[in-house]
């Protein structure tokens, strides 16, 4: 049986599988897959989840908060901050959804932030402007 070889990239570390027989994510036009011997290809993975299947017929599902994705020479890469990897969906379905409610907070607080530090800018800028008048 045909086989193609992922690699997993993130921030922190790299993985590399070897075996697998298909691989199904979903980028903005909708969900798509990749068998052995594919075309060359590129997308953008979606925040959420895709899965892959080895050559053992198990599925394995990925968690990552979007991803670059690149397809040559049967060899499958994608490129994103962070990955989990679990065969049950439904761990790796809650793993997920934590993630997303940790990220949603972070971009919250660092928007609650900017916003004040644009607020203190203004507020000294105000200052400087009487100062000269």
């Amino acid at each position: 049986m045909s086989q193609f070889v992922l690699n997993l990239l993130d921030a922190t570390h790299e993985q590399r599988i070897t075996g697998v027989v298909s691989f199904i994510g979903e980028d903005a036009s909708g969900s798509f897959g990749i068998l052995p011997n594919h075309e060359r290809f590129m997308t953008t993975l979606v925040f959420g989840l895709a899965r892959f299947r080895l050559i053992t017929e198990e599925w394995q599902y990925l968690a990552l908060p979007g991803a670059v994705v690149y397809f040559n020479n049967n060899e499958l890469t994608l490129s994103t901050r962070h990955f989990l990897i679990d065969t049950d969906l439904e761990r790796v379905s809650l793993l997920l959804e934590q993630q997303l409610i940790t990220e949603e907070e972070n971009l919250r607080a660092t928007r609650e932030s900017l916003h004040r530090m644009e607020q203190a800018m203004l507020k000294r800028l105000w200052a400087l402007k009487r100062k000269t008048i």
